[in-house]
């Protein structure tokens, strides 16, 4: 499994409308494939659409978009509003649950670390180790590490009811003294792993998103 992500950079003024022409388009698109989630930012680098589409392989998102474009019911007619895009491939980790639709939200946290390369077995030992105790707390939707794009990234996506459940689930979590995932290899006497670059967007989903 792969996930795609894309990012667009929009003109400020012009998001509900493109929604608005995705959500119309992606009725023909998703016959072809289903999308996993359509998010905007709320917090962070503003005027921003994030979709995130499942493949079950680069040869099948390949097969898929070219079905797509073939069919002219897409991509949706955005240029005008559109200043910039960008699209990374990432894998899962063994241990990150399936993206499925449902309600989780509707504040979603994505976080975007970069870590040294090569260090990547040693995140996920760090993250293996954590995990379990964390998502007692609170879901984790997505653990994923990038393989086409800008390397050595790794996300991680969580959602919230709201901002004060947020703030209330991390510092359980921080209070714990398990997590961050080099907190508890650090309290382990294991080798932990620092990132070198973070990044964090809250986002909301879209109307037609199916996961909510």
């Amino acid at each position: 499994m792969i996930y795609e992500i894309r990012t667009y950079d929009l003109k400020p003024g012009s998001q509900a409308e493109v929604e608005k022409r995705f959500g119309e388009a992606y009725e023909k698109r998703k016959k072809f494939s289903e999308l996993a989630a359509f998010f905007h930012t709320e917090i962070g680098a503003l005027n921003q659409i994030i979709h995130i589409w499942p493949y079950e392989s680069m040869e099948e998102r390949t097969k898929v978009r070219a079905a797509a474009v073939a069919d002219k019911s897409w991509p949706p007619d955005i240029k005008e509003f559109t200043l910039a895009m960008q699209s990374e491939i990432y894998m899962p980790f063994a241990f990150s649950p399936p993206l499925k639709p449902g309600k989780f939200g509707p504040i979603f946290e994505m976080r975007t670390y970069t870590y040294p390369g090569g260090k990547l077995p040693l995140l996920m030992d760090n993250w293996e180790h954590a995990i379990p105790e964390r998502i007692k707390m609170s879901p984790c939707l997505a653990m994923w590490y990038s393989d086409l794009g800008r390397l050595n990234k790794f996300i991680h996506i969580w959602p919230y009811a709201s901002m004060n459940e947020r703030m209330e689930m991390r510092g359980k979590a921080q209070g714990s003294g398990n997590w961050p995932p080099s907190a508890k290899a650090k309290k382990d006497g294991r080798e932990g792993v620092a990132y070198v670059a973070q990044e964090n967007k809250i986002v909301m989903p879209s109307a037609f998103s199916p996961i909510q």
